[in-house]
């Protein structure tokens, strides 16, 4: 009898938690590739010329675009820029090399804690690459002659930045056609997207 009501309390507290969880989460993973808004006079009067004009159709972010993400907590919130694209990028050395039948990209993302809350992450565990047959490419360890990589340690508190290359090892004949960035190495709900075309 004992045993029975054990297992009665320890179901209903395992369900109890696993309800606790899903309500922290919204359950929708997205993929953002809208840019952020400038709100510069120029910008601004751009919108008033079109106003007249047929409706803008909606801009997929590029390189040089911003994207805001949100974490998986409460007040994580980051600027994602991806400030350079390189589809193939030369080793720092003649030690930092692909394997055969492969080549290096890389992104260049400028990071700017836009939250309340202290962002430390891993950020290039977020970074992905895909090509244009749906292949998808995490980040790969490589020192590359165009700068500092990303820094696999980043605690960045509120209003700090963080800039860096991540760098993606893929087969040498695929066209790679956009780039990912995701929170909390990648775990968070929203994924931010720009076309590398």
């Amino acid at each position: 009898m004992r045993t029975r009501a054990r297992i009665h309390t320890i179901t209903a507290l395992t369900a109890a938690g696993l309800l606790a969880l899903t309500a922290c989460s919204t359950g929708e993973d997205t993929v953002t590739t809208t840019p952020k808004k400038t709100s510069s006079k120029k910008a601004a009067a751009k919108t008033e010329e079109k106003a007249d004009a047929k409706p803008a159709e909606k801009k997929t972010a590029a390189v040089g675009d911003t994207l805001t993400l949100k974490g998986l907590e409460e007040g994580e919130q980051l600027d994602v820029t991806l400030k350079k694209w390189l589809p193939t990028a030369e080793g720092a050395d003649e030690f930092n090399v692909p394997q055969d039948g492969k080549r290096w990209a890389a992104a260049q993302f400028e990071l700017v804690n836009t939250g309340s809350k202290v962002y430390a992450d891993s950020p290039a565990n977020g970074a992905k690459a895909a090509d244009s047959e749906g292949q998808r490419f995490d980040s790969w360890f490589g020192e590359i002659a165009a700068g500092p990589e990303m820094s696999s340690d980043v605690n960045l508190p509120k209003g700090e930045k963080a800039l860096g290359w991540v760098v993606f090892e893929v087969p040498k004949t695929s066209k790679l056609v956009s780039v990912q960035f995701g929170m909390n190495s990648g775990f968070a709900e929203q994924t931010g997207q720009w076309s590398v075309k």
